[in-house]
C-alpha cells in the first residue's frame, strides 16, 4: 500500500476520533460508509440485552448513529473520557489502542476498559468497525446490584 493511502486512512480515522469526542451521533455517522461491517468482541448471548443495547452487530450508517445515540443515553457524559494510546495504519486499515472511562447511568458505576478498535477506510468513508474491549468491565458496571 502507498505511503498516500496510510496518511488518508489516518486522517479519516483522527477525524473520526474527534467527532467521537464531540457527541454528535449523526455527524459521526457521516463518516461510515452506507453499508459496512460493524462488530462488537462478546459474547453473542450478551449482544442487545436491555442494560447495554448499544452492543450488538451493525451494518448501515444508521446503525452507526444509533450505537453513539445509545452509548451516550446509558452513560453519564460528564464522566467520560476516552485515552487514545496509538493508532497504527497500514493502508486502508488502522487500529486503535486506548482506554475508555465511562459511568453507567443505570448504577452509577464507574468503570475503565481497555479498548483496541480496528477500522477500514476506503473511499473516505468507514467499512469496518471492529471493537475488543474488557467486556468484563462494562457489564460489571451495569449489572443490577446483588441482593
Amino acid at each position: 500500500m502507498s505511503t498516500a493511502t496510510s496518511t488518508h486512512t489516518r486522517s479519516v480515522v483522527q477525524e473520526l476520533l474527534r467527532r467521537i469526542g464531540t457527541g454528535d451521533p449523526e455527524h459521526i455517522a457521516e463518516l461510515y460508509a452506507e453499508q459496512g461491517d460493524w462488530k462488537l468482541d462478546w459474547p453473542e448471548a450478551e449482544h442487545g440485552r436491555p442494560a447495554t443495547p448499544w452492543i450488538r452487530h451493525r451494518s448501515t450508517r444508521a446503525d452507526a448513529a444509533a450505537h453513539y445515540r445509545e452509548l451516550a443515553g446509558h452513560h453519564v457524559p460528564e464522566q467520560a473520557a476516552t485515552e487514545v494510546e496509538r493508532i497504527l495504519v497500514d493502508g486502508n486499515d488502522a487500529v486503535v489502542l486506548g482506554e475508555i472511562r465511562q459511568t453507567a447511568r443505570s448504577t452509577g458505576r464507574a468503570y475503565r476498559a481497555r479498548f483496541a478498535l480496528h477500522l477500514t477506510v476506503e473511499n473516505g468513508l468507514v467499512t469496518r468497525h471492529h471493537v475488543y474491549e474488557d467486556s468484563l468491565a462494562v457489564a460489571q458496571a451495569f449489572e443490577a446490584p446483588r441482593e
